[in-house]
């Protein structure tokens, strides 16, 4: 099991594996949840793929894709948008609640968000942990890698299950609210006591 941290500047290095990110995004957005989303050429994207954000991507030796997430700086800006949570609360997307934050989204260089993170469908139950594990460490040395101190999150509200097991430590930034029937909330993830 590999992982990988795509951006623009980098993609050309690695051959089909940003393709097949947003391909299994699709599979899994798309096809098995049936969300509403962006697709061209069998890829799901959305307006916050830009050169701004990294994706960080469990991979196998064949550029199988078994898990992925989007990392956006909170200062990020694309025509009206910025990052998902924050556009959120500012009433820009119509598929998530504008009340997910208890504050005012916050915005600086050592915020980012983490967003379309997933584990695909097909990947065998017996592996789905370590594989989420896997992605989840990425992701943090990633995002520390970037200057990162908070990365906000809106994840399944089952997350106080597995943080402590990933060793990240979390604290919930928004109330529990229901979307496309299941329960989310905005989490942000504090790197500062792993910062060396």
């Amino acid at each position: 099991m590999l992982t990988t941290t795509l951006s623009f500047e980098n993609l050309h290095n690695h051959g089909e594996l940003f393709a097949n990110m947003l391909r299994a995004r699709r599979d899994l957005f798309i096809v098995h949840n049936k969300w509403n989303l962006p697709e061209a050429l069998g890829m799901e994207y959305d307006q916050y793929d830009t050169p701004a954000s990294r994706w960080v991507v469990v991979h196998d030796e064949l550029g199988r894709v078994l898990a992925g997430n989007r990392l956006t700086p909170s200062t990020a800006r694309c025509g009206i948008y910025s990052y998902m949570i924050r556009d959120a609360q500012r009433g820009l997307l119509d598929t998530i609640p504008s009340h997910l934050l208890y504050d005012e989204a916050p915005v600086g260089e050592n915020v980012w968000e983490s967003s379309r993170l997933f584990v695909s469908h097909d990947v065998p139950a017996a592996r789905r942990r370590r594989v989420h594990a896997r992605l989840v460490l990425a992701l943090t040395k990633a995002a520390r890698d970037l200057g990162a101190t908070n990365c906000l999150t809106l994840l399944n509200a089952n997350w106080p299950r597995w943080a402590g097991r990933v060793g990240v430590d979390m604290t919930a930034m928004g109330p529990v609210m229901e979307i496309e029937g299941v329960a989310n909330q905005v989490v942000s993830m504090n790197f500062v006591p792993n910062l060396h």
